[in-house]
């Protein structure tokens, strides 16, 4: 199995950027297709990006097209989600989460989940 961390959380004002990261200890990292999600109070936990276990393949949200994009890196055990022109719905805690099968799913049916870090953009 593989436990996550996600860091890079915090407070930022809208247009702003941030990037989160996601360190993964335990099995081998590139062994697993990595996704971020995120969850606004009152709301359910949705996708926002994936990528395959090269990260030859990414897939985004429509919410997060063109502002957002995630990395890997395999070599160190780490992802990342580079978040820019921040806005204020974009406000959640934010998860990074793995699974062992070959696609990149944009359901919650990841297997393994970090504790999630917050995010919250002003306006």
């Amino acid at each position: 199995q593989v436990q996550l961390v996600e860091s890079g959380g915090g407070l930022v004002q809208a247009g702003g950027s941030l990037r989160l990261s996601c360190a993964a200890s335990g099995r081998t990292f590139s062994s697993y297709v990595m996704g971020w999600f995120r969850q606004a109070p009152g709301k359910e936990r949705e996708f926002v990006a994936g990528i395959s276990r090269s990260g030859g393949r990414t897939y985004y949200a429509d919410s997060a097209k063109g502002r957002f994009t995630i990395f890997r890196d395999n070599a160190k055990n780490t992802g990342s989600l580079q978040m820019n022109s921040l806005k204020p719905e974009d406000t959640a805690v934010y998860y990074c989460a793995a699974h062992a099968g070959e696609m990149i799913i944009t359901t919650i049916r990841y297997t393994y989940w970090g504790p999630g870090t917050q995010v919250t953009v002003s306006s």
